[in-house]
């Protein structure tokens, strides 16, 4: 066996040995690069991030709700406003024990028995309810509010004692008041908790944010319904932060830094106070008259309800909305209310004038033998009757229709179907003006209805509808306003139901659609303004909390219709010659159309006083609508609302423009009766959908 030779088998373990070393080296070298790396990563391209985890890991913050800013009517004067108030709240801290929060709740109690107001005490009892031990209302994280309105002794204690209430804190909150005349109610709306189910709906989408500024907080008081849900976010502000630095185990290690809350912008109305009182007034002193002098063959005294608004005809501003009878809005104070008063006011909660209110009736059976605030518009229909005829050239301004004092239609027999005016009137030779002025159905019924029908059987309830929804009939506003009707359009449903005929025969004399006063109020205006369909504006400009106008708002023009003069001229002939002995000494002229219509309700048949208006005819420049559900006739029921809102335009701002002063103080209403009033006015006729005779006026 051959030997080995020792001086090569060392220069083959030196040679090993290099690679090894060589190889560690290598590795090493790689390591430490790819750690200088890895470093430069988290310190260039992570840091940023990692600095923002650690400062929320290392703090807490604690929001401060934010102030909300208030509403005021045009004059300035606040309709909602908001205060400050000092609130102590108590924070659940990691560790705790539930009866080391009962004998919190023990010491709290102490003292608030010794600084307190006893007019503001609160029980043992409700401030462990208010704990919320059993997190039935919140989660562990949110402090919860024990009490509010602390008194400065209150305030002093807690501040020089902070160490010994471990998790207590004193935050700044808002309580929002409303105007106690009751002005405007359902327009501005409410306030209620954010944490009671308002954000599973309305806010659950406002809700989604991580800015803490921006997070809304589970007791915070958040707009419902009205202005003060539309205007939420401009309301609002921002929440103010109180950030605490925390340890490891998330217990608070040093004072916090502050920032302020944002107090919200203030909105500035376009309802005058004065027209706005005003009109309350005028529709319940209305409903008093009609409950107790009703006319012996009619049933006013069912009627309980009304509904006003005035429009400005070139701005769209609104300058009056009334829902009567109406509520004091303070019983949401605090964004909660009990099961009792929700009762109380649950059927005059909503805003009338934009949605079907019945009235306030309890019992369920009641409420379905009456109408509600959307109903037919009856004669007020029949000055855009005329421009759709005189559009269509169904007939000229100069041609005339002899007035029998019906007009039939269908087939010979059972279902043959008159149509008649009220009370039996026989007009005569009517032309287009004319036949406004008398309200004849027959005209109506043949000349535009059924002629339209004939003319283009096919396409006649389409081309009506196109008609009607540029004035805003059937068709949204765009108030902006939540839960607001489009109205309720019948006349599609007879004609599938029944013909095409009869669809339009109806609906020329107003039998065909149901809508709400502030659909009446646009169309009013539109046809003042010869076409123009203005967007209704509610607030004027909006200012900051140090009163800079951050946003002010114009006449917006939705849609524009364009008709010879000589088809305006014709309509505001006839509307000028509408007989109401309401206006007869006015000290200016008026535009007007009384309505009067009949529906079936659980059988029966009730009567709707509906009546639209527009002042000074020569240029108007304000147009109103009033509805009273169950009032009879237009001219007896709505026309004294409307003659009364009409002269409060002009004592306030003024027909042409210079405002007269309001003769005596008006006293907004109190009660839900009102008082007694006075209204003149004439029966004018009657309208009906139902039955072999149909009549309106």
């Amino acid at each position: 066996m051959v030997q080995d030779d020792p001086q090569k088998r060392e220069i083959v373990n030196r040679r090993n040995f290099s690679f090894r070393l060589n190889l560690f080296f290598f590795a090493t070298f790689f390591v430490f690069s790819v750690l200088i790396v890895r470093l430069a990563i988290l310190q260039f391209v992570e840091g940023p991030s990692l600095r923002e985890e650690e400062e929320k890991r290392g703090s807490k913050d604690v929001l401060i709700p934010p102030i909300r800013g208030n509403i005021y009517d045009s004059g300035g004067s606040p309709i909602a406003y908001s205060t400050s108030t000092q609130s102590l709240h108590y924070s659940i801290e990691p560790g705790t024990k539930k009866a080391d929060s009962i004998a919190m709740a023990q010491k709290l109690f102490e003292v608030f028995q010794k600084y307190g107001n006893p007019k503001t005490a609160v029980t043992l009892e409700q401030i462990i309810k208010n704990m919320d031990l059993d997190y039935k209302k919140n989660t562990v994280t949110v402090p919860r509010r024990i009490k509010s309105g602390l008194t400065q002794d209150e305030i002093a204690y807690f501040m020089e004692n902070r160490d010994l209430y471990q998790g207590i804190d004193i935050v700044e909150e808002s309580i929002r008041h409303y105007d106690t005349s009751k002005f405007a109610v359902q327009l501005v709306g409410y306030l209620k908790k954010f944490g009671g189910g308002a954000e599973n709906n309305l806010y659950k989408d406002r809700a989604k944010t991580d800015d803490p500024r921006l997070k809304y907080l589970q007791q915070e008081d958040v707009g419902y319904d009205g202005l003060e849900y539309m205007f939420q976010d401009v309301l609002r502000g921002k929440n103010g932060l109180k950030t605490y630095p925390v340890n490891a185990a998330s217990r608070v290690i040093g004072p916090p830094v502050i920032t302020k809350p944002e107090k919200g912008d203030n909105i500035y109305l376009t309802i005058n106070r004065h027209v706005q009182e005003v009109t309350e007034q005028a529709i319940m002193d209305q409903l008093h008259f009609l409950q107790t002098t009703p006319d012996r063959d009619r049933h006013e005294d069912n009627a309980k309800t009304g509904y006003a608004v005035a429009i400005e005809v070139k701005t769209g501003k609104i300058i009056a909305m009334a829902s009567m009878p109406d509520y004091n809005p303070n019983i949401w104070e605090g964004g909660k209310i009990s099961t009792e008063d929700y009762d109380m006011i649950s059927n005059v909660l909503q805003n009338g004038t934009i949605s079907p209110v019945i009235g306030p009736y309890k019992d369920p059976k009641e409420q379905r033998k009456h109408p509600s605030s959307v109903v037919f518009l009856g004669s007020t229909q029949k000055p855009l009757s005329i421009l759709i005829g005189l559009n269509e050239k169904l007939f000229t301004t100069n041609q005339t229709y002899t007035d029998t004092g019906s007009f039939y239609y269908g087939r010979e027999g059972s279902t043959r179907r008159r149509i008649g005016n009220a009370k039996g009137h026989v007009y005569g030779v009517l032309d287009p003006a004319k036949a406004i002025a008398k309200s004849s159905n027959p005209f109506m019924a043949k000349m535009v209805g059924d002629a339209l029908y004939r003319k283009d059987s096919d396409k006649g309830v389409a081309i009506w509808d196109s008609y009607v929804k540029q004035f805003g009939l059937g068709a949204d506003t765009e108030s902006g306003l939540l839960n607001e009707s489009k109205g309720v359009i019948g006349y599609f449903h007879e004609e599938e139901a029944a013909s095409a005929q009869s669809a339009l025969i109806l609906a020329s004399f107003g039998q065909m659609g149901r809508y709400t006063t502030l659909q009446l109020a646009q169309y009013a205006a539109t046809l003042a303004s010869h076409g123009k369909r203005m967007k209704p504006q509610f607030v004027k400009e909006i200012r900051d909390a140090d009163g800079k106008v951050v946003q002010s708002f114009q006449p917006e023009v939705l849609n524009t219709i364009n008709f010879p003069e000589k088809y305006w001229d014709e309509i505001e002939t006839g509307m000028l010659n509408v007989s109401v002995t309401e206006f007869n000494n006015a000290p200016y002229k008026v535009l007007r159309k009384t309505g009067t219509s009949q529906q079936q309700v659980s059988g029966a048949t009730v009567e709707n006083s509906v009546f639209i208006a527009s002042a000074p005819a020569e240029d108007p420049v304000i147009a109103v609508a009033v509805v009273i559900p169950e009032g009879g006739f237009g001219a007896y029921g709505a026309a004294p609302v409307a003659r009364k809102i009409l002269d409060a335009y002009d004592d306030a701002i003024g027909m042409n423009g210079v405002p007269k002063k309001p003769k005596t103080p008006v006293n907004p209403p109190t009660t839900g009766t009102g008082t007694t009033g006075t209204p003149a006015g004439t029966p004018a006729g009657t309208t009906t959908e139902n039955g072999k005779t149909d009549t309106t006026q």
